[in-house]
């Protein structure tokens, strides 16, 4: 069925997220969200993805990178990136892996939007054969949390597992990625976060979703919801899309509230979808968002375990996901605990 979208419009290069004093403001009421319903259908969230083209001879990933290139060469997104029109259609001299960032810099920049004739179809061959590359976790042969920690008091044991590694390399049915308020994916070329890493592995067809998302929603996403989209070239079929809390100093009480909603709100949100489920989460806030990694460990976990509780067998693996080593030591000591975590904050 074909579905009328919002108009596309050239959004101002805004990659922050809204000030801790709004994220507090705004959690001490109910976010204001578009329910799952209103954008369901305009996203297609429940038809598979098909690539437009197949993905390209594992030996030849380089020839349609230069071709991507070409095809984007007189695209509005070069100016971003302080290059002429027609910049890139001459890559003769360049190596392999610049060429590849050149593209990555490219589709990190542009706004949502359709793509140059020609350009979608190359730009599926080189996702299509990045994905197939990349080694690949299933996250529901992933060892729980009661087998890696015996002992361990935590509630969710036999449903959870806690993973370092890759989030973009892991197939579930649902991966959770940090959001900024506008939902559009970090704009910054090769920015070392999970926002970018995600939108970037999953292609541009997940900027132009969140764009329809939030054009129906007539607002930034509140701090503390979600919303969902597929994951297109993502081994994860869906992506679940939150804005934490950005903590300056010592997390208050409403940090403590914002973080868990975050986490409630995506796995309420994947139980409205009844193919969903695996879910993957990672470790929001943290980082340069400023939540003390032990502290958010224990929202995460307590929050998930009283949620699973309510619904048990609703999801068949949980899985938190670290990809760094603090994060993971965090998840450890938290687990190492022989007493039953709290209630998770409301």
């Amino acid at each position: 069925m074909t579905t009328s979208r919002p108009r596309f419009s050239d959004p101002a290069r805004t990659d922050t997220r809204t000030d801790a004093g709004t994220d507090r403001a705004r959690i001490e009421g109910r976010p204001s969200a578009l329910p799952l319903a209103a954008y369901r259908t305009a996203v297609a969230l429940d038809e598979p993805f098909r690539p437009s083209a197949a993905a390209a001879p594992a030996d030849r990933p380089d020839e349609h990178v230069r071709t991507a290139l070409g095809l984007l060469g007189t695209d509005r997104a070069m100016s971003r990136l302080g290059l002429r029109a027609g910049s890139l259609r001459d890559l003769r001299h360049a190596d392999a892996a610049t060429a590849r960032r050149l593209l990555r810099a490219v589709l990190t920049v542009r706004p949502p939007g359709p793509l140059p004739e020609g350009a979608e179809e190359a730009v599926d061959r080189v996702l299509g054969t990045e994905r197939r590359l990349r080694p690949g976790v299933t996250a529901s042969h992933l060892p729980t949390i009661e087998e890696e920690f015996p002992g361990t008091a935590f509630p969710a044991a036999r449903h959870t597992a806690l993973w370092r590694g890759d989030i973009t390399t892991l197939t579930a049915d649902a991966v959770v990625n940090a959001a900024n308020s506008a939902l559009l994916g970090c704009f910054h070329p090769l920015h070392a976060c999970i926002d970018n890493a995600i939108h970037h592995a999953a292609g541009p067809r997940l900027r132009d979703d969140c764009h329809t998302v939030v054009t129906l929603q007539g607002a930034s996403e509140p701090t503390g919801g979600a919303k969902i989209t597929r994951g297109y070239h993502l081994p994860a079929r869906h992506v679940l899309h939150t804005v934490g809390p950005i903590v300056d100093g010592r997390p208050r009480a409403g940090d403590a509230r914002a973080l868990a909603s975050s986490y409630r709100s995506c796995l309420d949100l994947a139980a409205e979808v009844g193919t969903i489920r695996t879910v993957a989460l990672c470790a929001v806030s943290t980082g340069v968002f400023g939540y003390p990694k032990d502290e958010a460990a224990l929202v995460a976990l307590r929050t998930v375990a009283d949620w699973l509780d309510e619904r048990p067998g609703r999801f068949d693996r949980v899985v938190f996901t670290v990809y760094e080593d603090a994060d993971e030591s965090a998840y450890r000591r938290a687990l190492a605990r022989r007493t039953r975590p709290s209630a998770a904050p409301r």
